[in-house]
């Protein structure tokens, strides 16, 4: 079974395609701004556009895994993410604090998807 990777960098792919599943590296904001949930609407619209090119959609979403630096801001990465997810196609999820690559970073997203 072949594999694609797409966006190859020296360190990682932005995502590897094998079978029918898309495995998206952890993504994190173009432009860090102090905000939750512009870092979020960022992140997602990356999703997507990788995801795009990956040849699925957020609707193809299998599961998520969402870090936080401060879980107290849960709502507001949540709020946007309620509103960007397809209704009835919601993935598993887990979502955790956890200390991220750069102190300006507020959220990284990794999801996996379907090419079916």
């Amino acid at each position: 079974m072949a594999i694609r990777r797409v966006q190859v960098g020296p360190r990682m792919s932005q995502a590897v395609i094998h079978g029918n599943t898309v495995y998206l590296a952890g993504q994190v904001a173009d432009r860090p701004v102090p905000s939750v949930g512009q870092q979020t609407k960022q992140i997602l619209s990356r999703i997507d556009r990788l995801l795009k090119a990956a040849g699925s959609n957020k609707a193809k979403i299998l599961s998520a895994n969402i870090w936080m630096a401060d879980i107290r801001r849960f709502d507001e990465m949540n709020k946007v993410w309620d509103a960007w997810v397809p209704n009835g196609n919601a993935p598993a999820r887990a979502t955790v604090e956890a200390k991220l690559a750069g102190p300006d970073y507020l959220v990284e997203i990794m999801v996996t998807a379907s090419l079916d």
